[in-house]
């Protein structure tokens, strides 16, 4: 097969170039370039018209060449004919598209893929033997993606059951111990016959001009590529050349996509492992945040809680200094001979002066400077001559404190707070 002519072709058109030749099987660079330069690159017309070509359909893209038109009258004959000829054509192609729905090739509808495989396997086996290489079982997609995957060689084989040369290729070619040794140990190996549906489907993607046909199909340029296709009867020692041959010359292809695809897996496993790390790295992150939301949560209850602790305390205190404040009996008048004046400096230097009757307990005194606002929340009296505390609260020493007057206090006295809240 020879390479094609480079020159003057980009890239996508050497690609085109390559896939028309093995979709029409045409031998000749140079007419696939020229067919495809007709119809301006465009793969699919020109498929089209190959096959209209195959079939005895004058061609709707590249209609034969005619005389030269000459003169008026030429002209005025071709444009009378031209709705005649376009009428033609429209009416012979909508013949042909509803043809197929009233006369529809059976094999053209595939319904039992695997079947149509095994099936072919059974009758080969029984027509040949068990001795040929290993078919795969499964549909020609299957095997595509199972070639693609394992980057190997996949060896397709339409089997013409009609042909003269199928019987013998058979027996004597594909079945050599030779043969069966090279495809089972260096390629996957895909039959069918064209009789069947699935290999009638394949036929009409690969368009065989004659049988027994083989096909080299491989992973090349990140698409599975036909690199090579043997038509026509062929001995075992040629099929193994040629196929050897097929291989060695783009076994290259097949390394160079190992190598990208074992770069890509560890780019892939690099990436991963990055992926999971910087996960890792996230959950302690978000482990560290959640602690800290949850500290912070868990002091602003316990400050929450302290600060209602403390109001309850204000209220408490505040409604037992307006109880006391309530309950405390009125102030003797100054001209009565049982009254006491006291004179009270608190811890604040302020000073607080009232008077209380002889007979009042201490706890008189007490009641009335709690219910004072100046006054700290706890706090103890001392008398200054003698020096001394004055039980002013119920104690194991004094129950029931003393009467101002059982305390020695004299007309006017004067006491001192002392703050006890620290203590």
């Amino acid at each position: 097969m020879a390479a094609p002519e480079e020159r003057d072709l980009t890239q996508e058109q050497t690609e085109k170039l390559l896939q028309f030749q093995d979709l029409t099987g045409i031998e000749s660079m140079d007419q696939c370039r020229h067919t495809l330069e007709q119809h301006n690159w465009n793969i699919e017309a020109a498929v089209q018209d190959r096959l209209n070509e195959q079939e005895g359909v004058p061609s709707v893209f590249n209609p034969p060449p005619s005389r030269p038109l000459q003169g008026l009258l030429g002209w005025g004959y071709y444009l009378i004919m031209l709705p005649f000829r376009f009428t033609y054509y429209t009416i012979l192609d909508i013949f042909r598209f509803a043809l197929r729905f009233i006369r529809p090739d059976p094999r053209s509808r595939v319904t039992d893929p695997v079947g149509d495989i095994v099936s072919f396997m059974h009758s080969f086996e029984e027509k040949y033997g068990r001795a040929h290489p290993v078919f795969y079982q499964g549909t020609y997609s299957q095997a595509l993606n199972d070639a693609k995957r394992e980057l190997r060689f996949l060896l397709v084989y339409l089997h013409g059951d009609d042909h003269q040369d199928s019987d013998e290729f058979c027996r004597n070619t594909l079945c050599a111990p030779e043969v069966i040794s090279l495809i089972n140990t260096r390629m996957l190996f895909w039959a069918c016959s064209t009789n069947r549906p699935e290999g009638y489907r394949v036929s009409q993607a690969l368009r065989e001009n004659t049988y027994p046909f083989l096909a080299m199909i491989m992973l090349k340029d990140r698409r599975m590529t036909v690199v090579g296709r043997l038509e026509g009867l062929i001995q075992p020692d040629d099929l193994i050349n040629q196929l050897t041959f097929i291989m060695d010359a783009n076994q290259t292809y097949l390394v160079s996509e190992r190598l990208e695809r074992e770069e890509r897996n560890q780019t892939q496993v690099l990436r991963q492992q990055q992926d999971e790390a910087y996960l890792a790295s996230l959950r302690a992150d978000q482990e560290k945040e959640r602690k800290k939301r949850e500290e912070r949560e868990r002091k602003r209850r316990k400050e929450e809680e302290v600060k209602q602790q403390k109001l309850a305390e204000e209220r408490r205190r505040r409604e037992e200094k307006e109880r006391k404040l309530e309950c405390l009996p009125p102030e003797p008048s100054p001209d009565d001979p049982e009254s006491v004046k006291i004179i009270f400096k608190l811890p604040n230097d302020s000073r607080v002066e009232r008077r209380f009757h002889f007979s009042q307990s201490l706890t008189v005194i007490h009641d009335f400077l709690f219910s004072l606002k100046e006054s700290p929340e706890k706090f103890q009296i001392e008398a200054n001559f003698p020096r001394r505390v004055l039980p002013c609260i119920p104690s194991e020493e004094w129950p029931n404190p003393p009467t101002l007057q059982e305390a020695g206090l004299s007309h006017t006295e004067v006491l001192f707070v002392q703050d006890l809240t620290d203590e």
